[in-house]
């Protein structure tokens, strides 16, 4: 677990997030061991920080808010998927590289979700780049209705920054890295309130399998000559065998619909 604390800057009217992500990155980085993954150093260091971003964004956020998001990139072509929950408090993502559809721009997906709620609350935007820190600061700017910065600092340290009433808007955008790392000692804050995380998906196969019981009329199509599969968990790329005996006893959920082309799967050496 890491804490994030959320700390309010008086006479700027602001919300600063800040967190140091050295154990969750190391969560991470055993996850990755475990499952034998290993990504490009490119889009290693994206998921990283989307993942920093994320945590900042829910600590900002209501404790029973669950929040995915989903970024479609041309280039490079992958989709970037984090979520994450103050209520569980975890966070969780991967990277897909496969069989990417190539979209004509680049698109930020956010879906948030309640308890209580009926539907999510969905959110699309163009974005220009692939850096998560600049796709939050789009994002409060269009959905948030307000500005807000990101930071990266030295030691995994992350900051956002986030508008509130009357914020004294010109010191916002003024703000550069130096000018964040000291705004304990140069600004009077005041620490609202400490959220924890950890890298956390909590999937496991008995969760997987009702997933993939719209396929027990269709198991050829599936398994082939296999009599077992290997299948990624489609929010952290947890691999888990899959034999064709057990699919054999397995319903989907209710009213849930039979996919439409096979899951991510490979056949089991």
């Amino acid at each position: 677990m890491i804490p994030i604390q959320s700390i309010f800057v008086r006479h700027r009217n602001a919300l600063l997030l800040r967190g140091q992500f050295t154990d969750i990155y190391l969560d991470y980085y055993l996850h990755l061991k475990d499952h034998g993954l290993r990504p490009p150093a490119a889009l290693d260091q994206m998921l990283k920080d989307a993942l920093a971003v994320l945590a900042l964004h829910l600590t900002a956020r209501p404790w029973a808010e669950t929040t995915a998001w989903t970024v479609n990139l041309r280039a490079p072509r992958i989709n970037l998927f984090v979520t994450g929950s103050p209520l569980t408090e975890a966070i969780t993502g991967r990277i897909f590289t496969e069989d990417i559809r190539e979209p004509d721009r680049n698109f930020f997906y956010a879906q948030t979700t309640t308890p209580t709620s009926n539907e999510p609350r969905l959110s699309t935007m163009e974005v220009d780049d692939a850096d998560p820190l600049a796709w939050i600061s789009r994002f409060y700017e269009q959905s948030e209705q307000r500005p807000a910065r990101c930071f990266r600092l030295p030691d995994e340290h992350f900051v956002l920054i986030a508008a509130q009433p009357d914020c004294d808007l010109a010191w916002l955008e003024s703000l550069d890295e130096d000018a964040v790392a000291a705004i304990l000692t140069t600004e009077e804050t005041t620490l609202l309130e400490t959220r924890k995380f950890r890298f956390h998906c909590g999937c496991n196969l008995e969760r997987i399998l009702p997933i993939l019981g719209g396929w027990k009329n269709r198991l050829d199509e599936l398994f082939h000559d296999a009599a077992e599969i290997t299948i990624q968990c489609p929010r952290c790329a947890a691999s888990y065998l899959v034999a064709r005996e057990q699919l054999e006893t397995t319903d989907p959920p209710p009213d849930a619909p039979a996919p439409p082309e096979p899951p991510r799967s490979r056949k089991a050496e």
